[in-house]
């Protein structure tokens, strides 16, 4: 398979995006590999898409495929297990269900399928491809000539040397223990919890419990989401939106820049969801 650029699902105004009519594609080669992409949101702010994997499936790169790009990327691991290696480095983390990783631009990555389910990965991206931050940039890189997947200056002093390795990592897990927790306004306050936050792109999770809502809010920047569980419904408030959006699990969601929204969960489950802002998560930023 030769290269060739992925789709950019593009949104006028406020959308649902439901499950069964998200962008298919296939991208690899014998070489690298081939992954599944569900793409949600290829906007000119941000881009998101879950990515699939078989049981003891893998991506890693070829002269065609080469995995480095010029933007910030955060993996949130759906299911199966994910083991994601920094091929320059020798980086490796392993990763269950519901934990993270979070890169910045020109880190090499490989991703591996250590399970025996499929391996399901949502990803959000910025600058997104559209300012030429993926394969247009990553096929402008030298190409990688060396794969390291250890890296062994630890051996004979771990954990001593646990700080130092933490000093010069390129892939940061972020576990549960990583979330930096807020609460916003509501019925009653919405506690949110903060992923990754920089310049580029914020990522985070809320869950609404039973007959729970948000408070009226904006952004800066481009917002796309993902149902995790239950049933959330978007009001995109304006003239412009739709005034109601029923969201199931595996479901999406586009809100440009600045639209006024709120959330709402009126089912008898908690309901989830992840969120992706880009650039800026303030709507005074913006």
């Amino acid at each position: 398979m030769t290269y060739k650029p992925s789709p950019r699902p593009t949104f006028d105004a406020p959308a649902a995006i439901p499950y069964g009519a998200v962008t298919r594609h296939l991208w690899g080669d014998e070489e690298a590999g081939e992954v599944a992409d569900w793409i949600y949101v290829s906007s000119d702010r941000i881009h998101q898409l879950v990515y699939g994997l078989a049981p003891g499936g893998s991506f890693r790169h070829s002269g065609e495929f080469r995995t480095v790009f010029a933007a910030d990327v955060v993996y949130y691991v759906l299911s199966g297990t994910l083991v994601i290696a920094n091929p320059g480095t020798g980086e490796v983390q392993r990763l269950e269900p519901g934990e993270a990783a979070f890169f910045r631009r020109d880190t090499w990555h490989h991703a591996f399928n250590y399970s025996t389910e499929p391996l399901r990965v949502l990803e959000f991206f910025a600058p997104p491809p559209s300012q030429g931050t993926s394969g247009a940039y990553a096929r402008a890189q030298p190409l990688l000539a060396e794969t390291r997947y250890s890296r062994d200056g630890s051996l004979g002093a771990w954990p001593e040397s646990a700080p130092a390795e933490s000093a010069s990592r390129t892939i940061h897990p972020i576990r549960a223990h990583d979330i930096l927790w807020r609460l916003q306004g509501g019925t009653p306050p919405v506690l949110v919890g903060v992923l990754v936050s920089t310049e580029h792109l914020t990522v985070g999770r809320i869950d609404l419990l039973p007959g729970q809502r948000s408070e009226v809010e904006c952004h800066g920047g481009d917002e796309s989401l993902y149902v995790l569980s239950g049933t959330i419904n978007v009001r995109p408030l304006g003239e412009s939106g739709p005034g109601w959006l029923e969201l199931s699990a595996r479901d999406g969601c586009y809100l440009p820049a600045g639209t006024p929204h709120q959330y709402y969960n009126i089912g008898g489950d908690t309901a989830s969801l992840l969120f992706g802002v880009a650039p800026s998560y303030r709507c005074e930023e913006g």
